[in-house]
């Protein structure tokens, strides 16, 4: 099965608290902050309100205080594994192995069902993009066909992991394309292993599925470790990003530009910050899982702040799910805006 044409144009329940890079035993308040305290209190309490798990990382770039809730559990990342995505795509450009000026053709088997706007093409494709309009589709509306498309450019999911390895990144793993993820958490089986299923072949192995499959599916995907992050994971990853550290200095300033630009989730860290708070961030949600990551930038010279929030096994709607996230992240702004330290 051909793959997409190129046309070259020139992822220990408990509340950690650690103090810049070394880890201190769980439940130890560093000395001369016990602050930090009250914030992993509150965030333990917030926890309650999601329906489910909350694991939660915050950094405060400037001065390296962190604070985190199930630091090292892994959590479903959804859509938020478009951020590794993306950092290994941009190594590949800073290594000019590709170009973000490179065109790919898209053909029936790119089209995908989920999230985005190329889903609506899943008839009628004919479309011709950039690798950098598909990387800001993926990031900005978490278009689902343009994120494999953007994955295969990366050099798939294996290659986007290896890449965390050698960044020092650990517990973020990238697995599947999302064609495949769906459709493990749906349910579906016989899918090509590459994850390019035809609309016809998708409807095809989908049409059969009794209530008791979906179930069934659904509770192994929770219970699935691929394609997931622990909060400290994912923090580590978006602190090397901000310092310039994960891609170079152009493609930082690229990434950060698109991530401050993402139209989903207005209701999870952003959901009741100050308005005109600047957020770098990226969504997720599939099932009982419902994410948001990012950087958020405090008013004057508060400076910054890596805030992540994942929710599973949830029962919980899923606006009571952004609620919780929208809390725990105002908790974080007003903490590290008042106590910003230096």
């Amino acid at each position: 099965m051909k793959g997409p044409r190129t046309l070259p144009t020139a992822a220990c329940a408990a509340t950690v608290l650690t103090l810049a890079a070394t880890a201190l035993p769980a439940q130890t308040i560093p000395e001369g902050d016990p602050a930090l305290a009250r914030l992993a209190a509150e965030m333990e309490r917030l926890e309650s309100i999601s329906g489910g798990s909350m694991g939660v990382a915050a950094i405060h770039l400037e001065t390296g205080r962190e604070v985190y809730l199930n630091a090292d559990v892994p959590f479903p990342m959804a859509s938020t594994f478009k951020v590794p995505v993306a950092v290994q795509l941009l190594t590949r450009v800073d290594r000019g192995e590709i170009s973000l000026s490179d065109m790919v053709e898209l053909d029936s088997m790119d089209l995908h069902p989920g999230s985005g706007t190329l889903s609506r093409l899943f008839d009628d494709p004919g479309v011709i993009l950039s690798r950098r309009n598909l990387m800001e589709l993926m990031l900005l509306i978490s278009d689902n066909s343009a994120t494999d498309l953007t994955l295969a450019g990366a050099g798939g999911a294996a290659a986007v992991t290896a890449r965390m390895e050698a960044l020092g990144v650990a517990g973020v793993r990238v697995d599947r394309p999302t064609s495949l993820l769906i459709g493990d958490w749906v349910g579906i089986e016989g899918a090509p292993a590459d994850g390019r299923i035809s609309p016809a072949l998708w409807r095809s192995l989908a049409s059969d599925l009794t209530p008791e499959a979906r179930d069934a599916a659904a509770t192994a995907f929770a219970t699935d470790l691929r394609d997931t992050s622990t909060p400290r994971g994912m923090a580590h990853l978006l602190r090397l990003i901000w310092k310039g550290e994960a891609v170079s200095a152009r493609s930082t300033e690229i990434l950060l530009d698109v991530l401050r630009r993402v139209e989903t989730g207005g209701a999870r860290i952003k959901g009741i910050l100050p308005p005109e708070t600047v957020v770098a961030h990226k969504t997720g949600t599939i099932g009982a899982s419902t994410n948001d990551v990012g950087i958020v930038y405090l008013p004057g010279d508060a400076g910054h702040v890596v805030t992540v929030v994942f929710v599973k096994d949830s029962d919980n709607p899923t606006t009571e799910r952004e609620a919780a996230i929208a809390q725990v992240s105002r908790a974080i702004h007003d903490f590290f805006l008042f106590n910003p330290g230096g």
